[in-house]
């Protein structure tokens, strides 16, 4: 008898008016947006950082990440807070949404849709629309990522 993969958990949120999704065991909690602090020299991708108990947290942007167009951070907007990798962030979304499942065998791979897209792990096709899959492991190159330990190490 053929075992069934364990369905995808998501977290999803919107940015842009778009619906991304971040593995639900990647996410430690969703909180209030906070006063960023800029912190120079980081990525362009990071737009600062907030200090959550003791912990300095990068503050990064699926927006800058994919070129979209700058947009002020509001009260109203959320801090997913995530691993990417061994690295704590936050990332700003317009909402969240809540958590989704689906089969793993619904997410289309994106080296099957085009290449360059390395922070993309995956498309899921719902009856709301596309829902794009974030790949936290591969969120920051290894010089934005060099770029961003010095920059807070400076700090």
């Amino acid at each position: 008898m053929k075992s069934l993969a364990p369905p995808l958990r998501l977290v999803l949120l919107k940015v842009d008016g778009q619906t991304y999704a971040l593995h639900l065991e990647a996410v430690d909690r969703v909180l209030h947006m906070a006063a960023i602090t800029p912190l120079p020299g980081a990525p362009d991708v990071v737009e600062g950082v907030i200090n959550i108990q003791g912990e300095v947290l990068a503050i990064v942007s699926i927006r800058r990440r994919l070129g979209l167009p700058r947009r002020s951070v509001t009260a109203a907007d959320s801090l997913v807070v995530a691993h990417a990798g061994t690295r704590r962030i936050a990332i700003i979304a317009e909402s969240v949404l809540g958590v989704a499942e689906c089969g793993a065998g619904a997410v289309v791979g994106c080296d099957d849709i085009g290449h360059g897209i390395r922070h993309i792990e995956g498309v899921v096709k719902t009856s709301d629309g596309l829902v794009l899959i974030q790949d936290l492991e591969r969120f920051f190159s290894a010089e934005e990522a060099q770029s961003l330990d010095m920059a807070l190490e400076r700090a």
